[in-house]
């Protein structure tokens, strides 16, 4: 399966048009920051970052001149005030920040950014990365279709971003996945639910690393949750099975789990579960989906060819001429959306 699965390593950043500059700014999205992403490359040379088991992870610690790093954390914490308080410092009296990490080969290059609470040791995260406009239509769909919410900031060309925490997908699969006390069909129900909704928006290489597995203790049994923590793949790539995590060699232990706990009935009865809540919040979102269609008119999001074939495969999927008539990835996600009001309404 893994072979038919082409992505573009080279995918382009697209810069942030008018339409969706206007689109962030009404939404609180942008804001005057005191640090950009080009500032945070000032560094000379790195060192590996390992974690606390000895591992490398591939990230890399920027060293830089004392008087800039000095003044780098000073305004990363204003940013971290600005992302977590409205950009009220008093939260970050206690804190500092204690290392930079920068990753070289993510499509972004991004940096995460640790800061400590110095009276507890209370630890987060938040990323800066080179703004895209994919991306970030990405991070909005995520709010709007999605059971999720998603934090960010936006100035010029820099992105911020919250971390969201849970458990890397290709850790919980070798590590958690089968503890005695997790009820194996909840996960196999909610990796189908979150195939459903990457199939619906668009959302490209869901490999197990690009998301993270949430649990949630009930009162009598753990709760699951798949979340995304990468969105540059937002429909860009022509290939209709880069949406669909279920064809990823990477995440194969929660297709062979869902094939082992659950029916076609029962993958069905799920699929229909996802669609009415999209439909749901598609709903009570109108406005701002209608607003976040009309700025995606405006600028370039992928490849004439890589539209032309993916309509063509949605087209073959879902067995509908109609997606014949879409001329950008906006317009295909429309119609998902619409279809699926129309399936609920049956």
């Amino acid at each position: 399966m893994e072979d038919d699965v082409k992505i573009s390593r080279k995918k382009p950043i697209y810069p942030i048009g008018p339409g969706l500059f206007k689109y962030l700014k009404a939404y609180q999205r942008e804001d005057k920051l005191p640090v950009a992403y080009h500032d945070l490359l000032n560094f000379h040379e790195t060192i590996p970052s390992i974690d606390k088991f000895g591992n490398d992870t591939l990230w890399e610690i920027p060293i830089y001149p004392q008087y800039v790093q000095d003044a780098l954390y000073s305004q990363l914490k204003i940013v971290y005030a600005k992302l977590k308080a409205s950009g009220n410092t008093r939260i970050v009296q206690h804190k500092l920040i204690e290392k930079i990490e920068f990753c070289a080969f993510g499509n972004t290059h991004p940096f995460r950014i640790k800061i400590v609470n110095q009276l507890n040791d209370v630890y987060d995260y938040f990323y800066i990365k080179q703004a895209d406009a994919s991306r970030i239509y990405g991070l909005e769909l995520e709010e709007i279709l999605s059971p999720n919410q998603v934090n960010y900031l936006y100035d010029r060309e820099t992105l911020v971003e919250e971390h969201i925490v849970g458990i890397p997908g290709d850790v919980f699969s070798k590590t958690r996945m089968y503890t005695p006390d997790y009820n194996l069909t909840r996960i196999a129900k909610e990796f189908v639910k979150f195939n459903e909704r990457c199939v619906i928006s668009l959302l490209g290489d869901m490999r197990a690393y690009n998301f993270v597995m949430q649990i949630t203790p009930d009162f009598d049994d753990f709760q699951f949750r798949i979340r995304s923590i990468d969105f540059d793949q937002q429909f860009y790539e022509g290939n209709i099975k880069v949406y669909m995590p279920q064809f990823f060699k990477e995440n194969y232990p929660y297709v062979k789990l869902s094939m082992e706990h659950l029916n076609e009935a029962t993958v069905l009865q799920y699929q229909q579960e996802e669609r009415s809540s999209i439909v749901h919040r598609v709903r009570s979102e109108r406005h701002r989906i209608k607003d976040l269609r009309d700025a995606s008119k405006t600028q370039q999001l992928s490849t004439r060819e890589n539209i032309v074939q993916l309509r063509e495969s949605y087209a073959k999927y879902y067995q509908n001429e109609n997606y014949f008539n879409c001329e950008s990835m906006t317009d295909i996600i429309e119609l998902n959306v619409k279809n699926v009001i129309r399936q609920v309404q049956l």
